[in-house]
């Protein structure tokens, strides 16, 4: 499967661009989102992807980064979610939007990406909920930002790998999280006091996060 893929921009469309890989181009679909973040064309990128294959097609979709590569294919997994379903809401939320949605149960914000009804907001939220905390330990890894684009476009390559594992992040979110699960919390009750909290004071450090969300899980009256 081709996970990474690194090259030249030759061509931009409204869904997707094509990336010129030592002279073969690769059409790569990404969200909205993804697509603004792109370099002009002329210039050199690199995706994470994702290989969508079908009975009669073949696509590729990319990433900036393994933790949103990693939504896109949890969200597919939701009933009547599909590609272009999934690349709509990372478009619209972004994959700490997304990840924030479903902790709190907001299925509206999950309903204003383009084309995603009620019913299916509800369903990405309700069976994702139990699935998240696994994605809120994982990182956002850029793509190589300490590495030079290749100035020849045979330098470019592609990554072909069977998975592509995200790496932990030990951030104040993942070890607030991991904290309150080995307290015994269930895991989607912790996950959403943990992003509450996150709401509150974003730049609050681990103890605080922690004491945040316990306030928040504790007994009311």
């Amino acid at each position: 499967m081709i996970g990474r893929i690194a090259g030249r921009i030759d061509y931009r469309a409204t869904d997707h661009v094509l990336i010129d890989v030592r002279g073969v181009g690769y059409l790569v679909y990404c969200s909205d989102r993804t697509l603004q973040s792109l370099p002009r064309v002329g210039e050199h990128t690199a995706l994470y992807t994702d290989l969508v294959v079908r009975e009669d097609l073949l696509q590729l979709f990319g990433f900036p980064t393994l933790i949103e590569k990693e939504w896109h294919r949890l969200l597919m997994s939701v009933q009547g979610v599909g590609a272009k379903a999934s690349l709509a809401i990372l478009g619209a939320l972004g994959p700490d939007g997304v990840g924030r949605a479903i902790a709190l149960g907001d299925w509206n914000s999950v309903k204003a990406a383009r084309g995603i009804g009620p019913k299916t907001a509800q369903r990405v939220v309700n069976e994702l909920k139990d699935k998240l905390p696994e994605l809120m330990a994982m990182g956002t890894t850029p793509t190589d930002p300490a590495t030079p684009p290749p100035s020849d476009p045979d330098d470019a390559v592609i990554d072909t790998v069977a998975t592509a594992p995200a790496p932990l992040r030990s951030d104040a979110q993942a070890e607030a999280l991991s904290a309150l699960i080995n307290l015994g919390y269930a895991p989607g009750e912790a996950a959403s006091a943990v992003a509450q909290a996150a709401d509150v004071d974003p730049q609050a450090d681990t103890a605080i996060m922690i004491r945040s969300a316990l306030r928040l899980l504790a007994p009311k009256g």
